[in-house]
């Protein structure tokens, strides 16, 4: 018996062959980032150790921040991306939207289950955290299957009534109705996400059209951010030094 991967399961149609790439993908670098920050948030809260009030601090505080990072994807979704969609094909988006509800609602649980890991006696605080590491697995899982939902359904929607031209226009409003401190959280999950030819490009498009301060505080995010080597291959096809000055 053949086994189909998930994304060939919502229909052998949905995106025509070729049409994965060459057309502008909206969902690509957010998501990688998303599911960078979610694994490694999945990680530490698996391996934090109840008993260390400091590390334990630290790992809950993260874990919020990819909470209200998700809620925040989710409201930008559904006020740039989902209104686009709705306005040239009507009820396209009414599945996901389903999703994001829940979604919400999710969030909200693992707020609530962060506060008690934070406030539990110390003879609770482990079966506490135990049962946030379950119920944000859960969280993850189910958003893995919905973002393949988003690159294969939405993107063929948004291929089909949309130019790259519209779509990058609408990534740019995402981008500019952005907060200071959410895009550089943004940018310091997806700029290790991306692989190097991504990287190159969405950091040149910066160097050529951003204001300098700009794109000297992303090149100072990648190079906290990533190895050695991939910082070292980055700055060399952005012509910058490797040593950065201060």
């Amino acid at each position: 018996m053949e086994i189909k991967p998930l994304s060939a399961l919502w229909s052998d149609a949905v995106i025509a062959p070729g049409n994965t790439y060459g057309r502008h993908d909206i969902y690509a670098g957010i998501h990688k980032a998303l599911r960078m920050f979610m694994f490694d948030t999945l990680t530490r809260v698996g391996s934090a150790d109840s008993a260390d009030a400091e590390g334990l601090k630290d790992t809950l505080a993260q874990l919020r921040s990819l909470l209200a990072f998700c809620a925040g994807h989710l409201q930008h979704e559904n006020e740039f991306v989902h209104a686009a969609m709705e306005a040239r094909r009507a009820g396209s988006t009414t599945e996901i939207a389903g999703d994001h509800v829940h979604h919400l609602l999710e969030l909200a649980q693992l707020r609530s289950l962060s506060d008690a890991v934070e406030h539990a006696a110390p003879a609770e605080s482990a079966r506490a955290l135990a049962r946030l590491y379950r119920e944000l697995t859960l969280f993850v899982a189910h958003n893995l299957t919905h973002m393949d939902m988003e690159e294969t359904r939405h993107n063929a929607v948004l291929w089909a009534t949309h130019s790259d031209q519209e779509l990058a226009g609408i990534e740019q409003a995402i981008v500019a109705s952005l907060p200071a401190e959410e895009s550089a959280l943004s940018m310091r999950w997806m700029i290790p996400a991306m692989n190097h030819a991504e990287r190159v490009a969405t950091l040149s498009g910066a160097q050529a059209q951003a204001p300098a301060e700009v794109f000297k505080g992303l090149l100072g995010i990648a190079r906290a951010n990533l190895s050695a080597r991939e910082w070292s291959a980055l700055a060399a096809a952005l012509s910058v030094p490797e040593r950065l000055a201060a």
